[in-house]
């Protein structure tokens, strides 16, 4: 969900750009560029491209890799990590790929490319109250970002998710700023899990407003975080997001609030509330309860009740988010209470939102549970 925010989809079915030209400024996109991608975010111009618009058969290793004909696609990864003396992180890395054309382009240059990587990166130090955010941009050319499936590896310049030719598991998570580090080993425990319909999410009622959508909802986790004072070797789990797509939120809508919990009982919960700009939630809104077998139960919208306990208001952005929450699914007998582990995780980068870790405390089926998670909230900016 995540995904992941300017009425944006960064991670349930909603970045999108046509841009119709090929860059080829070497390295890096120039500011004008990152500009010109930001302000394409959300069109509509997108009718020569591949739509989700009905259940195909998903192919593997295949669709691990990226899917160029459709105008935007992620890898998104979160996870919560703490060290041998409980020292609690959270981290966030999202490749994010969007297609300027349908098409390949055929110009001569080197630099050419019909194809945009994103990437974002976030260590949550909850201890020392501190949230590190870094973004990067590159062109799909000369080896500075892209994806393969078999074997499986994304990456932008020296941030890299890598695994081998049948399958992303294990695989290896390495990425770096001059502020922090993450060094991770990443085993599946649960089956791969199709969202919404065989893996078509719909997001509105609009045909072709989906996504191909499918999860690794619980990968044990270890390695290592760094950050200016130390090196902390870290355990935990993470989440794993794949989607593409060509579509936009509706007209109507503003943006989504993206729940990714681990539960104590070794039961996983995800679920993504549309916003409209009514205030009214869209019953295109869904999710799914994950059993430790791996046995999933779809939800929509009329299972989950939600409401918000607590706000934070960002003194960078003035932007005020809801970090508190209740969320109960009572034809399943859950009641949980989900907070962030602190309240600073706003990725303060070129698209606003919050992403960050979360606590969860509750009951299931009558027995006390806890757990943790990741949050996502996009669209509260004016």
């Amino acid at each position: 969900m995540n995904n992941k925010m300017v009425v944006v989809a960064l991670i349930i079915g909603c970045l999108f750009i046509f841009i119709g030209s090929v860059l080829l400024v070497p390295d890096t996109l120039t500011n004008t560029e990152q500009n010109n991608f930001l302000r394409q975010l959300n069109s509509t111009n997108n009718q020569d491209f591949d739509k989700a618009t009905q259940i195909k058969p998903f192919s593997f290793p295949l669709d691990h890799g990226p899917h160029n004909t459709y105008q935007t696609e992620w890898w998104y990864l979160t996870g919560n990590l703490q060290n041998k003396n409980g020292q609690q992180f959270g981290y966030q890395l999202t490749f994010f790929r969007v297609a300027l054309s349908p098409e390949r382009t055929t110009r001569s240059s080197a630099w050419a490319s019909n194809q945009i990587y994103m990437g974002h990166l976030a260590l949550s130090d909850i201890k020392n109250n501190k949230h590190y955010a870094s973004e990067r941009f590159s062109r799909a050319a000369l080896g500075l970002s892209g994806a393969t499936a078999s074997p499986f590896r994304v990456w932008l310049e020296d941030w890299v998710i890598s695994g081998n030719k049948k399958s992303p598991f294990p695989m290896t998570l390495n990425a770096k700023t001059t502020e922090f580090s993450i060094q991770l080993k990443l085993d599946n425990i649960k089956p791969l899990v199709l969202q919404g319909n065989q893996g078509l999410s719909q997001k509105s009622t609009a045909k072709g407003n989906a996504s191909y959508y499918y999860t690794y909802s619980r990968i044990k986790s270890q390695g290592t975080v760094t950050t200016a004072d130390e090196t902390h070797s870290v355990s935990g789990l993470s989440w794993m997001d794949r989607e593409w797509s060509t579509s936009a939120l509706a007209a109507d809508q503003i943006g989504w609030d993206w729940f990714a919990l681990h539960l104590s009982n070794g039961y996983d919960l995800m679920y993504y509330q549309l916003r409209k700009k009514n205030g009214e939630i869209d019953p295109a809104s869904s999710g799914v309860l994950i059993a430790p077998d791996g046995k999933t139960k779809k939800l929509s919208h009329a299972d989950i009740h939600l409401s918000i306990k607590h706000h934070w208001l960002s003194k960078k952005t003035a932007i005020r988010y809801p970090i508190g929450w209740q969320l109960e699914i009572p034809k399943e007998k859950i009641r949980l209470t989900i907070m962030a582990k602190q309240a600073n995780q706003e990725m303060n980068v070129s698209i606003r939102y919050w992403e960050g870790a979360v606590q969860v405390n509750g009951k299931y089926n009558g027995q006390l549970v806890d757990g943790a998670g990741y949050l996502e909230l996009a669209g509260y900016q004016k």
